[in-house]
């Protein structure tokens, strides 16, 4: 069976409209009929959920840090979805083209450009330069042989005059310039503390995608079309996807909580666990439900501090929590963890009681970013072993009392204070584990 194909879309910088112009690109393709699917480089939770929509098909998270090689090429390729590695994958880079983690950058989408030899496309925002745009792109393209810039797609446009004085710029490197997409208020995103304004939270979803779509292919009035058959040859065969085992599942029978306060788990994490038999149910804390008959229970992160007020309203749901810890493990990651804690103060001073499982109490209302990869080791516990993972969070920790879950290290190796709680079969941490360390 082909391997399929796949191109990235990558930036000089954050804010340059990659997602934008991403998930128009996509539900494009999805309406011409092509197979595509998406992909998101990095730790990011949000945006592969609007990578979906646009598509109809999971979007994965590829992360060059915390994860193989072997392990990027096999979730590239086939990803363990039937049809998965058949058609074409667009990559979304994270921040700019070779922004990664301290100190050396790894992790950039320029080393997924790399490990999977696929071509770069990209985004520039052009909406304050003209002419300037040729060195800015002349100095990504040959900045390192090999990561290969192999088009351009202009966003922000203003006019087709101001379309056409910037590939007039371009025409002496010799790149194509695959489209410009106009300047336009109603392509906005809203976003929130940790990211974009959640896919599902979107009422006005698929107007936006297909508002997008139009704008992508039109162009910019008066200026050429978006060149969609020139994007789909620069696109490049993935590799085959070799040996690389996933994560072993914590137990036979886990139940997962997804909802809008409970969305950040990742589709590779859930996807190892069902490929090796696991059974998933998944339960939404904000709806009432009550614990599902598990081994196991998973709180992914999310914005418990957005729904604290229903979370500690769910007696349903805590009571049965509660009586699962008495005999079964539960976990939680980032926000999952904050719930398993004594109390909750949002954003407005107010305290709201949560399930009181570890001695936790965290506030939203005085608010520090915590941000960075870290380097995880968990002698005892249901995440005992060495992992990879990610802190973003904006928490304070007003108290912590018991004994620690991780011993932790920064993507420099610089070792930092434990993180997260453990008391009895009740443990969590502000860390998202992305992969075996």
């Amino acid at each position: 069976m082909a391997a399929g194909r796949g191109v990235i879309l990558a930036a000089p910088s954050s804010g340059a409209g990659k997602t934008t112009v991403t998930l128009a690109l996509l539900r494009l393709l999805a309406q011409r009929g092509v197979a595509v699917r998406g992909a998101k480089s990095g730790p990011d939770y949000i945006d592969p959920k609007f990578h979906e929509a646009a598509c109809g098909r999971v979007c994965l998270n590829l992360d060059a840090w915390a994860m193989t090689r072997a392990r990027v090429a096999a979730l590239a390729g086939a990803g363990g979805e039937a049809g998965a590695d058949e058609g074409l994958l667009v990559i979304e880079g994270a921040m700019g083209l070779f922004d990664g983690a301290p100190p050396d950058g790894r992790g950039a989408v320029a080393d997924l450009a790399r490990d999977l030899a696929l071509p770069v496309v990209l985004v520039v925002d052009a909406g304050r330069m003209a002419q300037s745009v040729a060195p800015l792109v002349a100095g990504f393209a040959g900045h390192d042989p090999g990561v290969r810039v192999a088009g351009v797609i202009l966003n922000k446009v203003g006019s087709a005059r101001h379309a056409g004085m910037l590939r007039r710029a371009l025409e002496p490197l010799g790149l194509p310039v695959l489209g410009a997409l106009p300047r336009r208020a109603d392509l906005a995103m809203p976003s929130r503390h940790l990211g974009l304004v959640q896919a599902g939270e979107r009422a006005d979803l698929e107007d936006f995608l297909d508002r997008a779509a139009e704008a992508l292919e039109g162009g910019v009035p008066g200026d050429r079309p978006f060149d969609l058959e020139a994007l789909v040859e620069l696109a490049t065969g993935l590799p085959q996807a070799g040996d690389a085992p996933g994560m072993e599942p914590p137990a036979q029978r886990i139940a997962v909580a997804q909802d809008q306060a409970f969305a950040f788990a990742y589709p590779h994490l859930l996807r190892d666990w069902r490929a090796r038999g696991a059974e998933i149910t998944l339960f939404s804390p904000l709806m009432d439900d009550p614990v599902p008959q598990a081994d196991f229970v998973y709180l992914p992160g999310g914005y418990p501090e957005l729904h604290a007020g229903r979370i500690a309203a769910s007696e349903v749901f805590l009571t049965s929590l509660r009586a699962h810890a008495e005999t079964r493990p539960v976990y939680g990651e980032c926000g999952g963890y904050m719930v398993l804690g004594e109390g909750l103060v949002d954003a407005e001073g107010t305290r709201h009681r949560m399930a009181g499982l570890l001695g936790l109490e965290t506030s939203f209302q005085t608010r520090r970013m915590h941000l960075g990869y870290r380097r995880l080791r968990a002698g005892q516990g249901p995440m005992q072993g060495d992992w990879a993972g990610h802190e973003f969070h904006y928490a304070t920790t007003l108290k912590a009392e018991g004994e620690a879950l991780f011993q932790a290290w920064d993507a420099e190796g610089t070792r930092l204070e434990d993180m997260g709680l453990r008391r009895g079969h009740v443990a969590g941490s502000f860390a998202h584990v992305i992969d075996r360390g």
